[in-house]
């Protein structure tokens, strides 16, 4: 089994930045994929961005150029930067792991940019 724990979420300012980060955690391949997603009230989940055990990423276009998604092999977790958030980025924000077929979530939290 994976676990993921994410943290990092909270309110803040339109223009401001908050970091995220994921810890994953259990009987972790290397060969995997990690990525995060969002599910504001009322809308589906959607994808935020990815990234592969080699560091190759994938970023929905509403967040390219303000969004960095990274990942520390070493300590099995993934980051995400989020610079100019804006109140259509508030969300929640979920933590997904996918190897050998399977996909794992974390619990999600909220980010939230309002004035």
């Amino acid at each position: 089994q994976v676990q993921l724990v994410e943290s990092g979420g909270g309110l803040v300012q339109p223009g401001g930045s908050l970091r995220l980060s994921c810890a994953a955690s259990g009987n972790i391949f290397s060969d995997n994929s990690m990525g995060w997603y969002r599910q504001a009230p009322g809308k589906q989940r959607e994808l935020v961005a990815l990234i592969g055990g080699g560091g190759g990423t994938f970023y929905a276009d509403s967040v390219k150029g303000r969004f960095t998604i990274s990942r520390d092999n070493a300590k099995n977790t993934v980051y995400l930067q989020m610079n100019s958030l804006t109140p259509e980025d508030t969300a929640v924000y979920y933590c997904n792991l996918k190897q050998r077929l399977q996909a794992y979530w974390g619990q999600g939290t909220q980010v939230t940019a309002s004035s």
